[in-house]
């Protein structure tokens, strides 16, 4: 079920009335049956596999305390399961193509069977999940959870089921055993967070997609230049606000109910002044998962430069494996090990510059860096990317030449329907972004909108709810877009 869809808008309040008139003891069970629900409104027999990780890991923790000696087994049974599951369904195909490939490169007659495998929704996001789980159990960092409802649910809780923050245990199966009273003010924030979730996605992310990045990235061939710079830029903020979006709607609906979901995303774009700032910033429950569960268990940076190097690179090579069965997400990835392994290099200062300007200038630079990378992120393959690249990078050693090239070199633009109207649109809804985010980075942007005068506070929820509804896509004439990250 997504959540710019007219069935979560009838699902969601459902939900919350029966989770209030509920006795306590009977919400966990409600709010499971409902998760469940939410996910098999997609494909009914992919709960399936979620029910076979649940008890494997539900399992394994009970057994890791019940038998210390045979911990390291039970934690080979639930990486070889919910790994295997994972690999099946996202990689095999990728990786019988790429056998494939190399054995025609040298001459041997070997051709990998393509099997018709459809990708479960959120496979990617509850599995690390609950291994995130198994792996805390195995650490003794955790205690397991010995109710199996409450388990179930951690791991299918349908705010954040399908594409995340990945929640750690210790912080979200508390909140889940918790029982947790009405509470006007968590309700309203839940609220007002959905509703700026929903311009995030539906205004931003979707327009940005209509307009520009959609009309470019698929038809590549027609355009060179300024329109394919353009068209990068976009996607960046496209992709912030589609996933940042999510997560917001996520949290709003938990928040709702009394309990609090991390926050994923805090203005990547905006005020990140490096690459390792950046990573702080954006994707942040993943980012965290491959921080604690690969990068430190290799070594992280206690065994010397070289291997950090190494490790860095291996950890951000599956974390580009990750986001798709695709060499070009492997390319995106390698690249933020690159960016990342020489700002080390270099002893680029984890503080932002003091000087104003040379502050942004890195903000910039790191923007651009960025935006390199997801050419390749979001380019169908990687030639395409490097068709991209081509021409965008023409003249780029004489600056003032190639913002020239850039300019003049606008083949294509007139086919975007981009008039002034729709430049003013888009110029209009990046610079109401930018002044939450803004005001996020220094205080609560909800808090601080909500202690202003209600005239002003009610003209502003309202404003946004008419802006989403007469400006974002959805309804008749176009279909439910669905967001980004479900595919991975």
């Amino acid at each position: 079920m997504l959540f710019n869809s007219l069935a979560f808008l009838a699902f969601f309040p459902c939900v919350l009335l029966l989770y209030y008139a509920l006795p306590f003891r009977f919400r966990k069970y409600m709010l499971l049956l409902a998760s469940y629900y939410f996910y098999m409104c997609w494909k009914p027999e992919f709960i399936v596999l979620i029910l076979f990780s649940t008890l494997v890991d539900y399992c394994c923790g009970l057994g890791m305390v019940r038998w210390p000696k045979r911990k390291k087994w039970l934690l080979a049974v639930s990486l070889t399961m919910n790994l295997g599951l994972l690999f099946f369904f996202k990689y095999l195909n990728f990786f019988g193509e790429t056998l494939t490939a190399l054995c025609r490169a040298v001459s041997i007659p070997f051709s990998a069977p393509a099997l018709n495998i459809i990708l479960p929704v959120g496979i990617s996001f509850y599995t690390f999940q609950t291994l995130s789980y198994t792996l805390d159990v195995y650490k003794g960092k955790l205690e397991p959870e010995k109710n199996f409802v409450t388990f179930a649910l951690f791991v299918s809780f349908f705010p954040q089921l399908v594409a995340g923050p990945i929640e750690k245990a210790s912080n979200l199966l508390p909140q889940l055993k918790a029982e947790r009273p009405f509470d006007y003010r968590d309700v309203t924030w839940g609220a007002k967070l959905m509703v700026w979730g929903f311009f995030k996605k539906m205004v931003v992310a979707d327009q940005l997609a209509v307009l520009i990045v959609d009309p470019v990235y698929l038809n590549l061939k027609d355009y060179q230049g300024g329109v394919l710079v353009l068209a990068t830029f976009a996607f960046a903020f496209q992709i912030y606000c589609d996933f940042g979006g999510y997560s917001d709607i996520a949290r709003g609906c938990a928040k709702m109910m009394g309990i609090d979901l991390m926050v994923n995303f805090k203005s990547p774009y905006f005020f990140s002044h490096s690459i390792g700032n950046y990573w702080q910033r954006n994707h942040i429950s993943l980012s965290r998962w491959f921080t604690e569960y690969v990068y430190i268990p290799l070594g992280g940076s206690r065994k010397g430069r070289v291997k950090q190097v190494w490790f860095t690179t291996v950890t951000f090579f599956l974390s580009g494996l990750w986001h798709g069965a695709e060499w070009s997400f492997v390319i995106w990835g390698l690249l933020q090990a690159v960016y990342l392994n020489l700002e080390r290099a270099f002893h680029r200062a984890k503080e932002p510059p003091k000087s104003p300007p040379l502050h942004l200038l890195a903000i910039l630079t790191t923007f651009c860096l960025s935006c390199f990378s997801l050419i390749f992120f979001r380019a169908a393959n990687i030639g395409e990317a490097l068709y991209v690249v081509r021409n965008t990078l023409w003249d780029i050693g004489s600056p003032a030449l190639y913002v020239k090239t850039l300019l003049t070199n606008l083949t294509g633009l007139e086919a975007l329907n981009l008039g002034v109207r729709e430049a003013v649109f888009v110029l209009g809804a990046l610079l109401l972004l930018f002044l939450f985010d803004l005001a996020d980075e220094k205080t609560d942007a909800i808090a601080l909108v909500s202690s202003w005068p209600a005239a002003i506070r009610w003209g502003c929820y309202l404003g946004l709810v008419m802006i989403v509804l007469i400006f974002g896509v959805y309804g008749p004439g176009y279909d439910v877009r669905a967001f980004t990250y479900f595919q991975f």
